[in-house]
């Protein structure tokens, strides 16, 4: 996979205009590609993000909300799906879809691993544990290589 990335251009929650890339440059980035509207998004993909940011405490572990017509995403919407009111990591909106185009996505959850250098090391669909188990490997091998 291995292709290099210039940028990813997404808003913050407030709707400043953010490039991921240069703002988490030289550190190993999981992004996750989600929709409010996905229920394995927000019942286990969100729930295992979480779980990554605290297994990998040197991952910038990062969530994008894709907007789709009528599945909009808004600062109040998204803090509206955690019990607790509070975001546990940086949740970004991408509207229009573009990063979900960018990254050819096959729908929601996609994950995205990017190395330090910039590089999409992998990208994989899903949540469900064929999914988990992949993501699981390929942070281990990126984290330990």
């Amino acid at each position: 996979m291995n292709s290099s990335i210039t940028s990813i251009d997404v808003k913050d929650l407030d709707l400043n205009q953010v490039d991921l890339i240069q703002q988490h440059s030289g550190k190993v980035q999981l992004l996750l590609i989600y929709n409010n509207d996905c229920l394995g998004c927000t019942g286990r993909a969100i729930p295992l993000a979480y779980e990554f940011q605290l297994q990998y405490p040197d991952i910038e572990v990062a969530a994008i909300h894709s907007d789709f017509t009528n599945r909009e995403g808004t600062k109040e919407n998204i803090k509206a799906i955690f019990t607790s009111g509070e975001i546990p990591f940086p949740i970004y909106i991408d509207q229009h879809h573009q990063v979900y185009d960018q990254f050819k996505a096959e729908g929601t959850p996609q994950w995205l691993l990017i190395t330090a250098t910039g590089e999409l090391y992998r990208s994989i669909f899903g949540s469900q544990d064929n999914a988990k188990n992949r993501l699981f490997y390929a942070l281990e091998s990126l984290v330990n290589a």
